[in-house]
């Protein structure tokens, strides 16, 4: 088969199809991208030159459809070239997110579109006004509403959509349920695996954890509240206090990967969220117990979560991460975000404990638990394997992903890969 995919960032949650379809070698892949250094042997990356920003003068709730549309204009170019040297594919796979996909049924009719569907913005539930610390103010309802239109243009295409999680789905109206197709993705269990043999001094995210020393580890992309950083933070000066046995790993950029920066006026102006919660706890944080390492690399990030004697994992009623589903696969600790993402994975005291978001207390309680309650830290981390092994499988997501593909194509499914066409 001809395989299409686009994402502006090679190869985005096509990850692991996109690579096992690549290692067949049964099929031809081509995936449009903007330029960036990553590599599949087996791909054609065709890139696309970024197109420019929308004007400033450009009404603020217009703002992301502009962008939409350009970036759309610049994709078809890109994808009638292609056509032009005589490629036409058998189905095209690629994100909503940013329009990429808008006119692609225009360069090539009638060809099965898949579109990855990944949230449907609200203003009276799910993120926006969950945080009453950090409201977003009336006056950005509109834009927040207007943030929809790609997303409602992409219902209107005809095609067909995927997400990946049920509260995800839940967060799309329900006349467009029909058309989007709920298909869990899953983790390399091979790779995301429990540590094996004794423990010893470990170097990992720039520090050194002794063998009876206690690793509390908490990760984001960047360290925002829309992942809880703030109630982590100030977590600490409890937990620490509890016991000197403990050390805290932090991982994420300074960067804003979702909602915004600090406001800027007061004691948080022109300081990143880090800077800003280190400017409120002030010396209550012993920081030769607490690293913040920044981003690691996969194989670190790994060996990190294998080390780890408790997980924190929490988020806004959001997307959930990546990072969770590998803790599990992992067989962390975790103690979760009593939230809509979180709940979809964890059950309280089987695979994990959860906690109410806001609840600093409890989470503080709830990781000393872990730490200090062998028994159920034990319980915890192999039913949280046993559930990533039961619901998580590579190999089963794989299988799932190509029975759509053949349903959608008319390609007589075979399980374990399409015939090549």
């Amino acid at each position: 088969m001809k395989f299409l995919f686009v994402h502006q960032n090679f190869p985005g949650q096509f990850l692991h199809l996109v690579r096992h379809l690549a290692r067949r070698r049964r099929h031809e892949v081509v995936f449009i991208t903007e330029p960036n250094p990553n590599h599949i042997g087996g791909v054609r990356k065709v890139p696309y030159r970024k197109p420019q920003p929308a004007a400033e003068q450009t009404y603020v709730i217009a703002r992301d459809l502009d962008a939409a549309g350009r970036r759309a204009a610049v994709v078809a170019h890109t994808a009638a070239s292609l056509r032009t040297l005589g490629f036409t594919p058998d189905i095209v796979i690629g994100h909503h997110g940013w329009g990429e996909l808008l006119n692609l049924p225009d360069i090539w009719p009638g060809v099965p579109l898949l579109g990855y569907m990944e949230f449907f913005y609200h203003t009276d539930r799910a993120d926006v006004g969950f945080d009453e610390e950090f409201p977003s103010p009336v006056e950005d309802f509109p834009r927040i509403r207007a943030k929809n239109a790609t997303n409602l243009l992409a219902l209107g295409l005809g095609g067909h959509g995927q997400t990946p999680t049920e509260w995800q789905l839940s967060t799309y109206p329900e006349w467009a349920h029909p058309r989007i197709h709920l298909l869990r993705e899953g983790v390399d269990l091979d790779l995301c695996k429990p540590a094996s043999g004794r423990r010893g001094v470990t170097e990992v995210a720039g520090t050194r954890i002794g063998p009876r020393e206690k690793l509390v580890t908490y990760l984001s992309r960047d360290l925002e509240p829309y992942r809880g950083f703030h109630v982590m933070m100030r977590t600490l000066p409890r937990l620490l206090a509890a016991r000197a046995d403990l050390r805290v790993v932090i991982v994420g950029g300074d960067g804003v990967s979702y909602g915004n920066p600090p406001p800027q006026d007061g004691k948080w102006q022109g300081k990143t969220w880090r800077e800003a919660m280190l400017a409120e706890l002030g010396g209550r944080i012993d920081l030769s117990r607490v690293h913040f390492s920044g981003r690691l690399d996969y194989q670190e990030y790994i060996r990190l979560l294998q080390r780890s004697d408790a997980h924190v994992y929490l988020t806004y009623p959001f997307v959930a991460s990546w990072s969770l589903r590998e803790a599990l696969a992992m067989g962390c600790a975790v103690v979760g975000s009593d939230t809509e993402p979180v709940r979809e994975f964890i059950t309280h005291e089987q695979n994990g404990l959860l906690t109410p978001f806001f609840d600093q207390r409890q989470l503080s309680d709830s990781i000393l638990r872990l730490i200090e309650d062998q028994p159920l830290a034990k319980r915890l981390r192999a039913n949280a394997r046993r559930y990533a092994e039961e619901n998580l499988a590579m190999a089963d997501y794989l299988d799932r992903y190509q029975a759509l593909i053949g349903r959608l194509t008319g390609a007589p499914y075979e399980q374990g890969d399409l015939p090549a066409t």
